[in-house]
């Protein structure tokens, strides 16, 4: 396509054309066609494990048993229609945690995703001989230079070895957040103030380990130029999910879709979700009745996230995430990142990066003609 200023990015023996992770969205928003479609254009495309089995017919009675086999038949979807980069996203929170891990490892993905807790006790097979035939790369999400250092220092002295990059991810992102909610407008707290810390963290171990570690910058970022912006401060990538909602081969529904379409900027809204976490999503008659105080009954046949207190929460959000990916927003909700009331059109995921790479391509020039 003629941009030659974008770089490309590397982890480990893994190179992306381009230096761009789709985020992985939860409850069927990312699946294998929208990982397929980003990594056929040079990106790295990213299934999300959250309740991924919720369409299979046995879904309420063995949920684990639905989730590892709809991942692996994600994966192996994927893997038929591109012959890029595939990662898994898999949230520490989840009770099936290891069981996803493992499935991920045995179809062959090329990354995992570690994000909504700290990834620090992990399988030995990461480590053993058969997985560096894998060659599975391991890149946890960290919101925090503290996060990373746990992990890091933790690693190296149980394990002799550290991630292989990292996802910082500020508080302008979609979905469950690492912060608190009085941190999430503290510019203390802002992805510019802590990719910088997280990057000066991590940098020892990479002289200690003799490897490059790639940090990639997550949350809020939507535009092109925002991308130039981070690789200046010093990220070798970024991870981008809101933008790739409004895309054809998004695996949301469409009316999941149109939700981005017609939400306002105040309609993103912070919730109190039922795992213990802020979350921002587009506020709809759903989350305003909860808001209000009703209460609907649970009836959990999973126990899906180690940390949802089933007794005193006032919905379930594996139902509620389920039901809008399927359409049904009169009874779930769309979590949604800072700077999804800008989407306004539905685009393929080609027409996408060829506009993220233009405006990246104009924020080289611009920058250039500036210190002329």
């Amino acid at each position: 396509m003629g941009f030659k200023k974008i770089p490309k990015l590397r982890i480990g023996d893994l190179e992306a054309s381009i230096p761009i992770v789709q985020g992985g969205m939860g409850v069927g928003i990312s699946l294998s066609g929208l990982a397929s479609a980003v990594a056929n254009e040079g990106g790295i495309g990213v299934i999300s494990a959250a309740g991924i089995g919720m369409l299979q017919p046995d879904f309420n009675r063995n949920y684990k048993e639905a989730n590892k086999r709809a991942l692996a038949r994600e994966i192996k979807k994927a893997r038929e229609m591109t012959t890029g980069i595939i990662g898994v996203n898999i949230m520490v929170a989840m009770s099936d945690y290891y069981d996803l891990l493992q499935i991920a490892l045995d179809e062959g993905a090329d990354l995992v995703f570690l994000g909504a807790g700290l990834p620090l006790r992990i399988p030995k097979i990461l480590f053993s001989e058969e997985s560096r035939k894998v060659a599975v790369k391991v890149v946890p999400i960290v919101s925090s230079a503290r996060a990373a250092k746990l992990i890091f220092k933790y690693w190296g002295k149980h394990y002799n070895r550290v991630p292989d990059a990292v996802v910082v991810e500020g508080p302008l992102a979609g979905g469950h957040l690492g912060f608190k909610k009085e941190h999430l407008s503290n510019p203390d707290y802002a992805l510019e103030k802590i990719l910088p810390e997280v990057i000066s963290e991590i940098k020892p171990y990479e002289q200690d380990f003799n490897k490059s570690l790639p940090v990639i910058a997550a949350g809020g970022i939507y535009t092109g130029a925002d991308i130039h912006k981070f690789i200046q401060l010093g990220a070798q990538g970024v991870q981008m999910g809101t933008r790739f909602v409004a895309t054809h081969e998004c695996d949301a529904s469409a009316a999941f879709k149109e939700a981005y379409l017609k939400c306002k900027e105040e309609d993103l809204t912070i919730i109190d979700s039922p795992v213990g976490l802020p979350g921002r999503a587009i506020q709809n008659r759903f989350l305003e009745k909860i808001s209000s105080g009703i209460k609907r009954p649970i009836k959990c046949p999973w126990r899906c996230l180690k940390a949802c207190d089933v007794e005193s929460a006032p919905y379930c959000i594996c139902a509620a995430l389920t039901n809008a990916k399927k359409g049904r927003l009169e009874k779930g909700f769309a979590f949604a990142g800072a700077n999804a009331f800008r989407v306004d059109t539905i685009i393929s995921v080609r027409e996408l990066i060829e506009t993220l790479l233009m405006e990246y391509e104009n924020a080289c020039t611009n920058l250039q003609s500036a210190s002329l």
